[in-house]
């Protein structure tokens, strides 16, 4: 490196965006751009050796100029006009040329002077555009005083600003500078010490310290480093060697710093490998010092206390050889070692399974078993009837393998509470498992342990929760599990609900059989169709119908009202809701086989009585310095300013007792205009079936959904068409099918029925039939529409109405014969809450009445009909006028 160079009062800029080329440091760039090819042709590759150009670190104009003065308006040209404020050209890896040719850039005033150590010329295939490939090696730093243009590239009037050698003497002589010196050179070699024995090089870097001057090898270390762009321009701009000197020992001992603290972190990280390993030694030769000794703490090995736990678990003598085994297994194991956690887990879990300890039974009283029983649920006297059988078994055989008993039934009607009386029965605890939407069979057999993340299946889980192995457990929903590529749960369900079976049940993640034959298992369903027969077939169905409007009365007055008012902090002095306003309710805003709607209307009763009470406690004023009181009890006994006696309410006291200092001179009655102020306008209209069937071509069934009995009405209408049937309402296959065969025995017996004058005549010709199920946005399945769909369209083509008191269900056949079919009480029970007054039946379902309410077959009248004939004579007013004139 030369000690002095002369600069020539103009050189070629080369700008490079967001970076600074320092003297000393050497650069490779690439250039591709038309300008900068220019440029390196005309000063670098014609002059060869000679040749200088300038760097100069240009800033984009998003960016803050924070750092030394800037070129950002423009100089004078060669010419004397104004230079526009455009972008030059550049190396790829400093690109100036891509941006837009308006924009403004920012010049620095100050840049360093390059030679190039190598230039390589390249033509790229097929655009042959010329390119350059330059080393560059930073001279010295100078100052811009007019930026021009010469062709494509640009060019600067510059000075230098490196010092003479007389002011280098100079300032080499100063004390400041000297002590600088030394300061830098001994981080620099502090530094170059520390890189030296991280990576293993020799010395070479230790005589750059001794040949290079200190004021070029502050340059050259800064340039090593990796520092921003902002840190860069400011070691740019120390022409004052002390400022220089001050600010690259600053950066040195930065990175210095920087290096240390990697080395502690690595050294940490090594430490506390090489510490596990030493304690992975003291341990086995503290085991071994303990095993000769034989002395070995059990107070203080928690694997101990593990093992005694498990000892005093009673498990059985082919599960203990298991657990010993994994135990042993455990013990050589160390906490840090994969594995050690899972297997722990395991063992803990063997150990809190309830093997051995069950609850004890208290001695069956069947009277005090009724008792609750009707104390908790009203009505259900057969199911209840045959809890009872049930404990009477248990009674006299405690270790009877009695049936599973799976209650099915619309949703509300008690089941889930059925199964927690039978446990209160016979005193033992209760757990529920809900199989709702449940697909892997993993939930019920476990996951195998060699998974990560695995556990146990829902029923050991549950086992463990409960802490006795003869629980009653719910198996709730169990109509509503799925399968899929993971397995199907109901066949795992299989041997768990199978007595001869459950007694060795095998869950995957135990491993070890485990003894459910002590639990007494209970199921529930909304529907039995759902679960598949092998399953169906352990269990014994006991059907839960739903309520009927009676019923209802009494389970609200006896139960849902007294717990709606203690949820809300009410009571009767608050709001009373009388017989009649219930019975609106029951009429008017639910129509459900349970109660679950009502209890929610009854509650917003209660919280619209919870706001009167909170809105009439009214603020009194009693002193300046005792805070108001607001209580409406104040309003009636103290007038205004008066002084008023605190009563402190100890905490802990029944809410009640709280209710009663705000009790209202009189309670909240509900009546009807308070029904419709907040239930709304009523949602069911008694006249509605007459209003759907006002027209001829409507008829009304009687359907089984998951909620029970339903009211459905079936449109029919005739338009102008080619004969076609048309069938809409979300249907499935079997009603389609249903509609099919209902127009075809019409068609064949359209002239016995008087619908045509001759047999000739197509009682479809120019004309097309749309039957429509209202309520589309439910799906609709099932062959018992099949008499109603043959009413509707004998009441379209013979245009007269059907009776808007009766109701009919039934599957019929292309003879004309009228099958029996499912859920007849339940729709019967729907009729009953719907008003009708006449049910049409097959004659086979009339043995299926005798599960109905005494109360409900007295209100209606039921009409059993074997031939579809009969379904016609009984399902229009007056008769059917066409029967004597029918061959059938």
């Amino acid at each position: 490196m030369a000690e002095s160079i002369e600069l020539p009062s103009r050189l070629g800029i080369l700008p490079f965006r967001n970076k600074v080329l320092l003297p000393g440091a050497i650069i490779r760039i690439r250039c591709t751009s038309p300008s900068s090819v220019k440029l390196v042709e005309q000063e670098l590759w014609q002059r060869e050796e000679k040749g200088l150009i300038g760097i100069l670190p240009v800033r984009d104009a998003a960016e803050p100029t924070a750092v030394g003065p800037t070129l950002s308006q423009g100089v004078a040209s060669d010419s004397g006009d104004r230079v526009p404020k455009i972008q030059v050209g550049a190396s790829d890896g400093h690109k100036v040329d891509g941006k837009n040719q308006h924009e403004v850039i920012h010049w620095h005033n100050r840049g360093v002077a390059a030679r190039a150590l190598h230039l390589s010329r390249g033509v790229e295939k097929p655009s042959g555009r010329v390119t350059y490939i330059v080393v560059l090696e930073g001279l010295c730093r100078f100052s811009v005083q007019e930026l021009s243009t010469r062709g494509t590239y640009y060019t600067a009037r510059i000075s230098a600003l490196e010092m003479t050698k007389i002011e280098m003497e100079q300032v080499e002589q100063d004390p400041d500078f000297m002590a600088l010196s030394r300061q830098f050179k001994a981080t620099a070699m502090e530094l170059i010490s520390v890189l030296e024995q991280k990576q293993k090089t020799s010395g070479r870097t230790k005589v750059l310290l001794e040949t290079v001057p200190i004021h070029k090898l502050a340059d050259i270390f800064v340039a090593s480093f990796e520092i921003s762009f902002e840190e860069q321009l400011l070691m740019l701009d120390s022409v004052d060697l002390k400022v220089r000197l001050s600010k690259a020992t600053e950066l040195v001992d930065r990175h210095l710093q920087s290096i240390r603290v990697a080395e502690k972190i690595t050294q940490k990280v090594e430490g506390q490998l090489s510490k596990s390993q030493k304690e992975f030694l003291l341990r086995q030769q503290m085991r071994a010092i303990k095993e000769e000794l034989g002395d070995n703490d059990d107070d203080e090995d928690d694997l101990v206390a593990l093992e005694r736990k498990m000892q005093s678990a009673g498990m059985p003598s082919n599960v203990w050889k298991h657990v010993q085994r994994e135990l042993r297994r455990l013990k050589k194991l160390q906490p840090q070692q994969p594995g050690y956690n899972s297997s722990r887990v395991y063992l803990e879990l063997l150990a809190d399974l309830p093997w051995q300890k069950a609850s004890e039974e208290l001695e069956l009283d069947l009277k005090a078993a009724k008792e609750r029983l009707d104390s908790d649920h009203y009505g259900l006297t057969r199911v209840k009837q045959r809890i009872i059988e049930y404990l009477a078994v248990r009674k006299l055989k405690p270790d009877a393998r009695g049936p599973v008993l799976c209650f099915v039934g619309p949703p509300g009607v008690g089941k889930t509470s059925l199964a927690s009386s039978i446990a209160s029965a016979l005193g033992r605890k209760f757990v529920r498992i809900s199989l709702g939407g449940v697909k892997d069979e993993a939930d019920i057999r476990g996951h195998r342990r060699t998974y990560i993340g695995s556990m146990p299946g829902r029923l050991i889980d549950g086992l463990k929760r409960v802490g006795v192995c003869n629980p009653v457990m719910l198996l709730d929903e169990i109509d509503k599990t799925g399968s899929d590529v993971r397995g199907d749960p109901a066949s795992a369900l299989l041997e768990v609900l199978d007595p001869e079976q459950n007694k060795t049940f095998n869950d995957h993640y135990l491993n070890v059989p485990f003894d459910l034959s002590k639990v007494i298992f209970v199921a529930t369903a909304n529907r039995a169709q759902p679960i598949p027969p092998p399953l169906l077939d352990r269990m014994e169905v006991i059907e839960l119908p739903g309520y009927t409007p009676e019923e209802k009365l009494s389970i609200a007055m006896r139960h849902l009202i007294p717990r709606v008012l203690e949820q809300h902090g009410l009571s009767s002095a608050f709001l009373q809701i009388p017989e009649a306003m219930v019975k609106l309710v029951i009429q008017r805003y639910t129509r459900e086989a349970g109660v679950r709607n009502l209890e929610r209307n009854l509650a917003a009763l209660a919280r619209a009585a919870a706001v009167r009470v909170a809105e009439n406690e009214k603020a009194v004023p009693v002193s300046k310095d005792v805070h108001q009181l607001t209580t409406a009890l104040l309003d009636n006994r103290l007038a205004d300013g008066a002084e008023v006696e605190m009563e402190v309410i100890p905490m802990g006291v029944n809410n009640h007792e709280i209710s009663n200092t705000f009790r209202i001179a009189s309670p909240l009655v509900v009546d009807e205009a308070m029904l419709e102020k907040v239930l709304g306008p009523p949602r069911f209209d008694d006249r509605e079936t007459a209003e759907r069937v006002a027209a001829p071509g409507v008829s009304v069934g009687l359907v089984w959904t998951t909620f029970g009995g339903e009211v459905q009405f079936v449109e029919a209408t005739a338009m102008a068409g080619k004969g076609d049937l048309h069938l809409t309402g979300q249907l499935g296959d079997v009603i389609k099918e249903s509609a099919q065969l209902a127009l075809t025995w019409v068609r064949a017996r359209a002239t016995n029925l008087q619908l045509v004058a001759k047999e000739e005549i197509n009682l479809l010709d120019g004309r097309d039939i749309h039957i429509h199920f209202p309520a589309g946005a439910v799906p609709k399945d099932g062959p018992s529409a099949g008499v109603t769909l043959v009413t509707a369209l004998v009441s379209l083509f013979s245009h007269k109405r059907v009776r808007a008191d009766t109701a009919m269900t039934g599957e019929m056949t292309l003879r004309g014969l009228v099958l029996p079919v499912g859920g007849v009480k339940d729709k019967v029970l729907a009729a009953h809450r719907y008003g009708i007054k006449r049910v049409i039946l097959p004659e086979r379902n009339m043995k299926d009445l005798a599960e109905v309410p005494a109360a409900v077959l007295a209100s209606l009248e039921l009409l059993p009909a074997k031939r579809m004939e009969d379904v016609l004579e009984q399902a229009f007013e007056g008769g059917c006028p066409w029967r004597v004139s029918s061959k059938l």
